[in-house]
């Protein structure tokens, strides 16, 4: 059978195979109150990879998100108290700009982008350290619970974090599937030279990419901070490997131009269900990033598009 033809669907496989052997090997994990936790549990995560796709799918990728979300959970708990609500808005035009410099960085400095964002990822870390004075915040749990609590309600007895990700994942599916700059977004993944070819303006799409990725790292980190009713500069730490592994197991190469958002949605729940599995046989935190190291390795090696790569002599 013809491995080109079976790779579209290798992530939802995976998903089948993985869930089949971890309820297997303990039957409580296909309990739907259970899985439903563990969802929730993966949302902030899940939408920290939402973001990276982007930047994964026009070529590139986003090594800033993880602390942008650290400096975002210390920036919402430092002015929650002054802002209420809108402190949502300051978190995202915050991780906006930081990825809309990033952009500027990469296609007008010409600095590649795993170079700029990583230094741009210094950046929001040494930002975090001072706004936090290098220690762990606490909100004002009366304060949180008014202006966030909603956030852990449930409607029709669904969680509401699953809702905000479905409502994030239909939004992304939209503007990648269905409007003219997703499409660019594709064009420029698939060949940067051919979309600049075709008269794209190829610089102002990966800024609007990047700065769409810091976007949902932001509103990953305030999730992630309300949910933990807090802030630090190290909270959201081991986030970042995870982001990308979901974005590549569910089928978007760091080659870019194949995949997307749905794919995401795909390998964020493999990530989960390996992460499951490796609590229910007690492997410890050390192992388990090695084990998504390993995961991450594979999928490289599986989705890649080597055609890309060849050098033409």
């Amino acid at each position: 059978m013809n491995m080109e033809r079976i790779k579209p669907h290798l992530p939802w496989l995976t998903l089948v195979l993985l869930v089949a052997l971890v309820g297997i090997a303990n039957p409580t994990f296909l309990n739907p109150a259970g899985l439903i936790v563990l969802a929730s549990d993966v949302v902030p995560l899940f939408i920290m990879a939402l973001g990276m796709t982007f930047a994964i799918y026009i070529g590139g990728i986003d090594l800033s998100v993880q602390q942008l979300a650290n400096l975002v959970t210390v920036i919402a708990t430092v002015f929650l108290m002054s802002f209420g609500i809108w402190v949502a808005v300051l978190c995202i035009l915050a991780g906006a700009l930081f990825g809309a410099v990033s952009g500027f960085v990469t296609t007008r400095l010409y600095v590649p982008s795993f170079v700029s964002t990583l230094a741009l990822g210094f950046v929001a870390l040494s930002g975090a350290k001072w706004l936090s004075g290098q220690r762990a915040l606490h909100m004002d749990a009366e304060q949180r619970d008014a202006t966030f609590g909603w956030v852990f309600e449930r409607t029709l007895g669904i969680p509401n974090e699953l809702l905000i990700a479905a409502g994030l994942l239909a939004a992304c599916w939209f503007l990648q599937s269905r409007t003219t700059f997703g499409r660019s977004l594709k064009a420029v993944g698939a060949g940067e030279l051919a979309a600049v070819a075709s008269g794209l303006n190829v610089d102002r799409i990966k800024i609007l990419a990047f700065a769409l990725c810091g976007a949902l790292a932001a509103i990953s980190g305030l999730i992630f901070s309300v949910k933990l009713s807090g802030g630090d500069a190290n909270l959201a730490n081991g986030f970042l490997l995870l982001a990308i592994v979901a974005v590549l197991v569910g089928g978007t190469p760091l080659t870019g131009g194949v995949g997307g958002v749905l794919n995401t949605a795909i390998g964020t729940l493999i990530v989960m269900v390996i992460r499951a599995a490796m609590v229910y046989l007690e492997v410890d935190a050390t192992q388990q990033q090695m084990i998504f190291g390993i995961v991450l390795i594979i999928a490289i090696a599986l989705t890649i598009d080597r055609s890309k790569l060849k050098i033409v002599k």
